[in-house]
């Protein structure tokens, strides 16, 4: 199906603003290790922008393996500690809260926009067409609406704060600077579980299933699915990366197909379940560590440890809830 916007609109975007910062950061001499900053920006927005010519001309198999390279060099860079972090002074500062005192509430309008444009577009201009092309992408709806909203955002904000398109991207540097190479996290973590998936480790999961646990006792299996998730979240830092593993391996095969659970408010409360891993785990680093370093917390595991009992609980209520609610 043809778009007016489709996801590749989306992902030379980002991929834009991905080379804008690294240019910017290789412009830094503040920063002691803005080459090799640059380079891990770099080499990020270069798929997002470079990708589809790698395919049209190189192929999948030679695309998939530069790609792979990619995200090797970009480990290697974070691995060696040597992501940096520039001075931005902060000279602003009074005109910023004069224009924030001025603005009052209205300074929360861009940040509400995401969200309500989000939901219109998605809901009510999901099938709009000119012609015999869609106004957004119906693969990839969603992220597409969420891009358009936070481009009319950035207008807002804009016209609020009379500032620019560049100093917006200014600000995102900045952060970039101060969350480092947490921030790609997510999506890192997200492809690995795609990679599991292709390994068929979902499958190995189900194998031991069955050699350990009665596929009969129903309990047996919501406590495996629930704690699994939040256990293999733990591990991999991301329930995006344990969803698809846990889901093919205990919830389809067993708790679905067997016990004939309803299958959209399981997976539902076990994706939940996954996000209470993430509220214990320190590899979950841009939700619990970042926080922690932003705050200037001593102790870097603060968070962490505050949200244990927390997440406990919820992963009890959801035991509780799938066993009582999901099944017939």
């Amino acid at each position: 199906m043809n778009s007016l916007v489709s996801i590749n609109l989306v992902l030379y975007l980002i991929g834009i603003i991905v080379m804008l910062v690294a240019f910017m950061t290789l412009r830094d001499t503040s920063n002691p290790r803005r080459i090799t900053t640059a380079l891990f920006w770099f080499l990020f927005g270069f798929s997002f922008l470079f990708g589809d010519l790698m395919l049209a001309t190189l192929g999948k198999p030679l695309t998939y393996r530069i790609v792979g390279i990619t995200v090797l060099l970009m480990a290697a860079l974070a691995g060696a500690n040597l992501l940096g972090m520039g001075k931005h002074p902060d000279h602003d500062r009074p005109a910023r809260l004069r224009i924030a005192s001025k603005l009052g509430n209205r300074i929360f309008i861009p940040a509400l926009t995401i969200p309500i444009v989000t939901v219109i577009l998605t809901v009510v201009v999901k099938d709009f067409q000119i012609g015999n092309w869609f106004l957004l992408d119906q693969k990839n709806l969603t992220l597409t609406a969420l891009c358009i909203a936070c481009i009319c955002a950035l207008g807002l904000a804009c016209l609020y704060t009379r500032g620019t398109p560049l100093q917006a991207v200014r600000e995102s540097r900045r952060l970039v600077d101060a969350i480092g190479w947490a921030l790609i996290l997510p999506q890192m973590l997200a492809m690995l579980g795609g990679v599991f998936v292709a390994a068929k480790t979902g499958q190995s999961i189900q194998d031991i299933v069955k050699l350990f646990i009665n596929p009969d006792s129903r309990l047996t299996l919501i406590i495996m699915y629930c704690t699994g998730m939040a256990l293999f979240t733990m591990i991999m830092g991301n329930a995006f990366a344990a969803f698809p593993v846990m889901t093919a391996g205990i919830a389809l095969p067993f708790l679905i197909n067997q016990h004939h659970a309803n299958p959209a408010a399981l997976v539902a409360i076990g994706m939940f379940s996954g996000y209470c891993g993430t509220l214990m785990t320190p590899m979950a680093a841009n939700f619990n560590i970042v926080p922690a370093a932003l705050l200037e917390l001593q102790d870097k595991y603060q968070v962490i440890k505050v949200q244990i009992p927390t997440a406990l609980l919820v992963l009890t209520c959801n035991i509780l809830l799938i066993h009582f609610f999901v099944f017939p």
